[in-house]
């Protein structure tokens, strides 16, 4: 039997964690989660349906391949539903499914708690910034 150093012990246990962390559903849906444009695509269509256009108007700073990207994963996983009229040209309409308004509540506890707390977040940054900056100067 092989003595492990500590060392190695840590990246063993850093490896397995790794590999479940990995293929861990949660985990994916957490990353898909996490992504703002999923969060601000959400919160747009929680208005009502939408053309890509409109989709793209009412959210400025999003670029056209990210858009897309985060409306065909939101359909993917079920939060948006693709709704194509053929009409000529083609029109194309996205919607919340239930799976995406149930969504509507967690992001708006979010954007509550934010609210609620940007005073201290900034604080806490304007204060970090400042011991960063003299960590700097007196190095």
């Amino acid at each position: 039997m092989t003595t492990l150093t500590a060392r190695q012990r840590r990246q063993t246990t850093r490896d397995a964690f790794e590999q479940f962390f990995e293929s861990c559903p949660s985990r994916q849906v957490l990353d898909q989660l996490s992504n703002k444009w999923v969060a601000i695509c959400v919160l747009t269509l929680s208005e009502g349906p939408m053309r890509h256009a409109e989709l793209a108007r009412a959210i400025p700073s999003v670029t056209q391949k990210m858009l897309t990207q985060t409306l065909r994963a939101l359909e993917r996983d079920g939060m948006v539903h693709r709704t194509v009229e053929p009409t000529v040209p083609v029109s194309v309409t996205y919607s919340l499914t239930e799976l995406g308004e149930s969504l509507l509540g967690l992001l708006d506890s979010v954007v509550q708690w934010s609210d609620r707390h940007i005073d201290e977040i900034e604080r806490s940054r304007n204060s970090s910034v400042g011991r960063e900056a003299g960590a700097t100067t007196t190095s």
